[in-house]
């Protein structure tokens, strides 16, 4: 393939669409789950919201606003289209990030005199950071792999070698293309996966010592039989 059907160009539009979906959907979603998460209030909305957005079928929702908006705006129903999908992702992890934290945790910051913004910057947010980077995790992927049927209205993609090669039962063209979006998706889901792991904060990564009292007794008197 050549010129704008080039690899390069389609991996390019490829990465571009998923970028630009995943950074609008994390504008929505992000502040709206943490508020929930802090203040406790909203989740069966959240939970509602982001089941209907799951259940919605992509390529339905993909070819119904390309005939809605018109053939000119096929960037912009693509957008949208997944947008809504990275949505629900984003989300949950943004609440269960908060929702997973003690609340003994939160009422010592509390009880210490620290204000909700300094609550939410100096504790929530670190410690409910590693399901939020999950929740991105699991948004780019399902993007990455939705973007590719952006090729049957011509966005192009690295799914335009599947589309292409389809009809011209170019089957090698087609393994080609398919292999590309995995192995992108893979290279994304290795990335972010060390991403999750760097983010946990270093206290809860190291290994908890004994801190019942029962636990340290028996801490002690099998040091002593050693």
């Amino acid at each position: 393939m050549q010129g704008q059907y080039a690899l390069p160009v389609l991996f390019g539009q490829h990465l571009l669409y998923t970028v630009i979906s995943v950074a609008v959907a994390a504008a929505i979603a992000l502040p709206a789950g943490w508020l929930i998460g802090h203040t406790g209030k909203g989740r069966e909305i959240a939970v509602a919201i982001s089941g209907a957005a799951r259940a919605v079928p992509s390529f339905g929702l993909l070819v119904l606003l390309v005939l809605l908006l018109g053939v000119l705006r096929t960037p912009l129903a693509a957008v949208i289209t997944f947008v809504l999908l990275a949505i629900p992702s984003l989300l949950a992890g943004a609440y269960t990030g908060f929702e997973a934290i003690d609340r003994r945790t939160v009422d010592a910051a509390r009880a210490m005199g620290m204000t909700e913004w300094q609550i939410f910057t100096k504790v929530e947010l670190p410690l409910g950071m590693p399901l939020l980077v999950g929740g991105i995790r699991s948004a780019l992927l399902q993007v990455i792999a939705t973007v590719t049927i952006g090729a049957y209205v011509n966005l192009g993609g690295l799914g335009w070698p599947i589309i292409q090669g389809i009809p011209l039962g170019r089957f090698d063209q087609v393994l080609a293309g398919a292999l590309l979006v995995a192995v992108f998706a893979l290279i994304v889901d290795l990335l972010l996966a060390l991403a999750q792991r760097a983010v946990v904060p270093v206290g809860i990564r190291t290994s908890n010592p004994p801190t019942d009292l029962g636990d340290r007794r028996a801490a002690r008197r099998a040091s002593a039989v050693a």
